[in-house]
């Protein structure tokens, strides 16, 4: 029964977070595209680059994900595995103890291999972009979604520094205003103060990529199970008739 229970919880939790955030922030909705090789591609660099340095995927291996996405295993081995001893099969691992990673953070950064099925793409979207400058805060950052977060910005270069210009309350309603023209919210609290390397377009780009590449690797084998689906049922389909006829077959002399 616990283990039914807590089957249940894991298989709710992301359809709870998709409806808000933690601080009851409307999420962004989330489109992800598990068929687009390069926007994966794009999204495990960022990923190993940005993410890996305390964050691990422990339950993803970097060749399963070389041959799902389409990469040769040199390429892996020579631009994404930055440890010199890991070798292209083995997990997804930090190089971050998780000691220090206690000492520096209060306790050791999540494994995110399964965040996606956990929060929801649509948290994680919004989350990734809900980062605001706080000074009052360790890291000298806060976030919308997440309020008193732990972790810095690592997008921060990317995205520009960006200031919250609203309270608390306000920043939790803060796109519940709908334009009537275009249908979007008129939330308005973030905005980015000091240009980061990327426009406004390149970064939700980037945050969009990423979050496809979490998406699929809390999942790996979707696509695949999809097309085994779709084979099933139409293998059921064709039986049906074969059943269906004998069964007339059988019953046609019973009145």
């Amino acid at each position: 029964m616990k283990k039914f229970l807590i089957t249940l919880m894991m298989a709710l939790a992301p359809m709870t977070a998709s409806a808000a955030g933690g601080a009851g922030v409307p999420l962004d909705s989330f489109e992800g595209d598990l068929t687009d090789q390069a926007s994966l591609q794009r999204g495990m660099q960022t990923f190993v680059n940005r993410c890996m340095g305390c964050h691990e995927a422990g339950y993803q291996r970097f060749e399963r994900a070389a041959q799902d996405l389409g990469m040769p295993n040199a390429l892996v081995e020579e631009y994404l595995i930055l440890d010199p001893a890991a070798k292209i099969g083995e997990h997804m691992k930090s190089a971050m103890a998780k000691d220090d990673a206690a000492t520096w953070f209060g306790a050791p950064p999540p494994d995110l291999t399964l965040e996606a099925r956990l929060r929801g793409s649509d948290w994680l979207y919004t989350y990734l972009r809900s980062f605001y400058k706080d000074e009052s805060r360790p890291w000298g950052v806060n976030n919308a979604v997440f309020p008193d977060v732990g972790m810095p910005n690592v997008l921060e270069d990317l995205q520009g520094k960006v200031v919250n210009h609203c309270t608390p309350e306000e920043l939790a309603h803060s796109q519940d205003e709908i334009d009537p023209l275009t249908g979007k919210t008129m939330g308005g609290c973030l905005t980015v103060d000091e240009a980061g390397s990327q426009s406004a377009e390149e970064f939700d780009k980037t945050v969009y990529d990423l979050v496809n590449f979490m998406t699929y690797m809390g999942e790996p084998s979707r696509l695949e199970s999809e097309r085994l689906g779709t084979k099933v049922l139409i293998f059921l389909a064709i039986l049906f008739v074969f059943a269906f006829a004998l069964k007339k077959e059988y019953w046609k002399d019973v009145h």
